[in-house]
């Protein structure tokens, strides 16, 4: 799924959608250069769940825990990990298992260490805004693409995606 994202305001939309179809559990990578917008989109996810305050990165702690309403969302971003080992450390396989939500920036600085996720998330500037490709990597990842496209609220935001194109092609 390949989404464009005009402004701030829409990439908080687009993680409160994705908060909303992942249903409170799952591994997301959000992956994108620097000021791409991957703590934007975790802060829209947040907010799916009700949380108002602030959201910083959290590039010296690792990890942030955040306890909403019955949900447990651990947003990491792994930018200044040295080795994946230190996920282990920090108890990592305990925050990764389990039912919560964790959300990853900069995965491939675990790369070795972290599981495949359900969902992956680039994000790269386009213009004055943002591009978004949702990609799924688990049946439950392709669930949750599923629910995002039945989203009216980002039907404004679609681009045609590549594979979506081929297939409509292969189909005639």
């Amino acid at each position: 799924m390949l989404l464009r994202l005009d402004d701030e305001a829409r990439q908080v939309a687009l993680g409160e959608c994705l908060g909303r179809a992942l249903e409170g559990r799952g591994l997301v990578y959000l992956e994108g250069q620097l000021g791409a917008g991957k703590t934007t989109l975790a802060r829209g996810v947040l907010r799916a769940y009700g949380y108002l305050g602030a959201v910083k990165s959290p590039t010296y702690t690792l990890v942030e825990p955040y306890a909403l309403d019955g949900v447990r969302v651990h947003h990491f971003d792994l930018y200044r990990l040295g080795d994946p080992e230190e996920l282990e450390f920090i108890g990592g396989r305990d925050l990764l298992a389990g039912d919560a939500l964790c959300l990853i920036e900069w995965p491939g600085q675990g790369e070795g260490w972290l599981p495949e996720p359900d969902l992956s998330v680039s994000l790269a500037l386009a213009g004055t805004g943002r591009e978004a490709r949702l990609e799924a990597r688990s049946p439950r990842g392709e669930q949750v693409l599923a629910r995002l496209a039945a989203m009216p609220e980002l039907a404004a935001c679609r681009l045609m995606d590549p594979d979506d194109a081929r297939e409509g092609e292969a189909a005639r």
